[in-house]
């Protein structure tokens, strides 16, 4: 226990000393006088301690109880008292008070500071660190010294003495003070300490804030005052003073745009809010740039629609080769829009000439520039409601382009929307104004662009729409495509309707089932189909090889790609439906051509099928081609995809296991079913099909000639070459059947045909897709003989004439008809599939319905 000593007072006013701090103080009350030649008359040491509420009168009961031992350190008197420097020593507790005459002392007893239970606890030496960090921070906001903060943080390094000499500096109430002085736990002490500095650096950083606000705003507004003042005054001496003369021409433009009456009424609404407002306001701006938004939009500004069929059906081939459906349809579509508007006009103009007839003789015939506005808005109203065409197709093969062509051929003005990744609903819809930086959406400011209310709209990529917490924008394109909705579709930053009934939407997409139900209901799609090799070649002479040749700098005559080259460059180089790949291969032909020319090496570059290795490297796309010979248990079935048709091998392997049979009867398989190995990466439908062609095929085992045994008790193998490349769909099952009967009735494939079709357990062979794609692929692949389902013979149609020609198609409706015709030596007879004879004593052939009881294999 410390000793305890007798103390003369010190007391403080507004002000807590701290052990460690040397601190300045004048005195002049008497008994503080007193006390301090008492304390001088001694060892110098005193009692200061603060009061609670600052009085002139010093009383027991307004000191506190904890104060700090200080020994004076210098005296300087003057006329009204003392200045004395005293240093904080310690901690103590006064005992009590007494009076003794001369001042205040009292028994007090120093206390001792609680040091941390372990002063290396990372939690310890982390809150001491934080600590001096941001005392140091408060510092330099304060515009401490560099040289003087850094002596001040190392010349103290206990924990405990730190918090004290921050303590006394950091501005607090007294009362916080004393609870800091009268706190013993040195942790206690830092976490309270950090917590008030904390609050200090927040209090700075919020007046800083305030302050560099108020200051950029006072300074921005002089600014701008002073601006318009000198603006004012230019204006003065021009003679061009007009104070509304902004509004005024907004209200000109409003008033010229024929708006409807709701939608002038909400208008001058925001131009009298206009007026109104403060120019130098934010909220003016605001205003002001959405009534600009609304005087840009054409409201009542269209384009006359060229009608003529003959002159778009010359802008469509002039275009685009082949696509002769779409070219169709697109004719049609046209087709309906003009007798529409022919019918509205003529209409139009016998109204008037009834109304001509009644007002003849006087003075109120109509205009003819009145007759004219109603002729166009009858037009436009019989022909504003039309299907939305949806342009589906894979890449490259001209949707975006045919829809260019369609406005050119119309003679409206055309915009594209990219809508690829687009994931919020306001890029269609709008911002509302109530955000900052809102804006209209893409299909307000394509139609700005357009400035015209009855262009083209082409909406590119519609299936690449994304959703996002955002919004659906999907679902914000319902009320636009919808014929009887868009007459009325309001953005979110315009407020008010727009009629969009005029424009003439055009939707792209790769993949039409990644777009939602709902907005596929509201278009009409129209298929586009890859190109043959022929109208690839045709599309490469006539547009791609032109056009490379302008963007690599040659004229007319200085490169030459002969057929053979293009041919090999579709053939070998590129794969796709489209031509997009085509022409950049032609591009890098034309690029190494111009460099040949521009290094004086020649005046004229002619590549020949030969000379395109050196041109464009190696072959870097390898199509199957048709076998040379037939082979057990390999059938040549027909893939589509995307980007084109081809073939594939399904290639059959059937294992038989060395097994005693349970009986002597060579009919009775053995025990266990055989196994069932599927390679190739196939899909789940198609392994089913797999499937269900061993369950037909060991069904009808006797009606094929196949060893029981062998069918039951093999292990078979089915693969699908390539292995990287995943493969899924039904219409393998033909090929995969034939392929399972070749192996275990031992009967040969023809190599030279191809097939596709779904088979069922009966032996029934389904209708299947892609007819086109597939023959195209079977075609490059040279295989003349296809086996295609008798339902989808009518799909034939699609094909073009020089490639049906080459074509021997049969159509099926039963696996047997297929076997008789994938089979070497196979055929129908009077309903029945006969095999080719074996080489048996006595001859003769086999009968479906298994007449023989000797198998291959036996």
């Amino acid at each position: 226990m410390s000793e305890k000593l007798m103390l003369p007072v010190l007391p403080l006013r507004e002000t807590v000393i701290f052990p460690g701090t040397a601190v300045p103080i004048s005195a002049g009350r008497p008994g503080t006088l007193q006390a301090i030649e008492a304390a001088l008359a001694g060892d110098r040491r005193m009692f200061a301690v603060a009061q609670k509420e600052n009085r002139d009168d010093v009383e027991q009961d307004n000191l506190y109880t904890v104060g700090t031992i200080v020994r004076i350190a210098q005296v300087q008197k003057g006329g009204g008292g003392v200045q004395l420097l005293i240093h904080g020593e310690s901690r103590a507790m006064s005992l009590q008070y007494v009076d003794a005459g001369h001042g205040l002392t009292a028994h007090v007893r120093a206390m001792t500071e609680q040091p941390p239970v372990n002063a290396e606890d990372p939690a310890f030496v982390a809150l001491n660190r934080e600590l001096r960090d941001r005392a140091a921070e408060l510092g330099r906001r304060r515009g401490i010294p560099a040289e003087m903060l850094q002596q001040f943080m190392e010349g103290v390094t206990e924990p405990g003495a730190f918090a004290d000499l921050v303590s006394f500096y950091v501005e607090m109430p007294p009362e916080a003070k004393q609870k800091l002085l009268e706190s013993l736990s040195v942790e206690e002490r830092l976490r309270s300490l950090l917590l008030i500095v904390q609050r200090q650096l927040a209090l700075m950083e919020a007046q800083e804030e305030i302050q560099q606000q108020v200051q950029e705003e006072l300074g921005e507004r002089q600014r701008e005052m002073l601006l318009r003042e000198q603006m004012k005054a230019i204006q003065r001496e021009l003679g061009e003073e007009d104070e509304g003369r902004e509004v005024e021409e907004l209200r000109e433009k409003i008033e010229a745009l024929g708006l409807s009456e709701s939608v002038r009424e909400e208008i001058e609404r925001e131009l009298g809010r206009l007026e109104r407002t403060n120019p130098q306001s934010a909220e003016y701006q605001v205003i002001r740039t959405y009534l600009e938004w609304v005087t840009d939009l054409p409201w009542s500004t269209r384009t006359e629609d060229s009608l003529n069929l003959g002159a778009a059906e010359e802008v469509l081939n002039e275009d685009h080769y082949g696509l002769e459906d779409v070219k169709d349809r697109v004719l049609e579509f046209l087709a309906v829009r003009q007798l529409a508007a022919r019918r509205a006009e003529a209409e139009v103009k016998e109204d008037a000439a009834v109304e001509a007839e009644a007002l003849e003789g006087t003075e109120a015939e109509e205009p003819v520039e009145v007759l004219e506005k109603e002729i166009a808005e009858a037009k436009a109203k019989a022909t504003a409601k039309g299907p939305i065409l949806l342009f589906a197709g894979p890449p490259g093969v001209g949707k975006t382009s045919i829809a260019k062509s369609i406005a050119r051929a119309l003679g409206r003005k055309y915009v594209r929307i990219a809508l690829g990744g687009v994931r919020d609903e306001a890029d269609v819809r709008g911002h509302r104004r109530t955000y900052v930086g809102a804006m209209p959406g893409r299909i307000v400011q394509a139609l700005k662009q357009a400035k015209s209310r009855n262009p083209v709209i082409l909406l590119d990529e519609v299936d690449k729409l994304g959703v996002s917490y955002q919004g659906d924008p999907s679902s914000a394109l319902l009320e636009v495509l919808d014929p009887a909705q868009n007459h009325e579709f309001t953005d979110h930053y315009l407020g008010v309707p727009f009629d969009l009934s005029e424009v003439l939407f055009i939707a792209t997409a790769n993949y039409t089932e990644n777009i939602p139900a709902p907005l596929y209901d509201r278009m009409e799609a129209v298929e586009f189909r890859g190109y043959t090799e022929l109208e690839k070649k045709n599309i490469a002479q006539r547009y791609l090889v032109p056009r490379q040749m302008e963007q690599s700098g040659l004229e007319e005559g200085e490169l030459e790609l002969s057929e053979a080259a293009l041919e090999r460059l579709i053939t070998e180089y590129t794969r796709e439906a489209g031509v997009r790949q085509l022409e950049r291969e032609v591009g890098k032909v034309a690029r190494k051509a111009a460099r040949r020319i521009a290094t004086g090496g020649t005046t004229r570059v002619v590549v020949e099928r030969d000379d395109v290795n050196e041109f464009l490297g190696r072959t870097r796309v390898h199509p199957e081609r048709a076998g040379t010979e037939d082979v057990l248990g390999v059938a040549t079935g027909m893939y589509y995809t995307p980007v084109g048709g081809d073939i594939m091998f399904i290639e059959v392997s059937a294992q038989q296991r060395a097994v005693t049979p349970a009986s002597g009867d060579a009919d009775q398989a053995p025990p266990g079913f055989g196994n069932l190995v599927l390679t190739g990466q196939l899909g789940d439908v198609m392994k089913e099909s797999a499937r269900a062609a061993l369950t037909y095929a060991r069904a009808n085992a006797a009606r094929y000639g196949i060893d029981p045994r062998k069918a039951w008790g093999s292990e078979l193998h089915i693969h699908v070459p390539a292995g990287a490349i995943p493969k899924d769909g039904p219409s393998a099952g033909v090929a995969m059947t034939a392929a399972l009967v070749s192996a275990l009735s031992g009967t040969p494939v023809r190599n030279d045909v191809a097939m596709t079709g779904e088979v069922t357990l009966t032996g029934r062979v389904l209708p299947i897709g892609g007819v086109k794609e597939k023959l195209l692929g079977a075609h490059r692949a040279g295989i003349r003989t296809i086996l295609l389902p008798r339902e989808n013979l009518a799909d034939l149609e699609d094909l073009p004439a020089e490639v049906l020609e080459q074509m021997e198609v049969h159509g099926v409706g039963s696996i047997d008809e297929a076997l008789s015709v994938a089979l070497r030596g196979a055929k129908m007879s009077e309903g029945r599939l006969l095999f080719p004879e074996l080489a048996l004593p006595g001859g003769g052939g086999r009968g479906m319905e298994g007449e023989l009881r000797l198998h291959r294999g036996v």
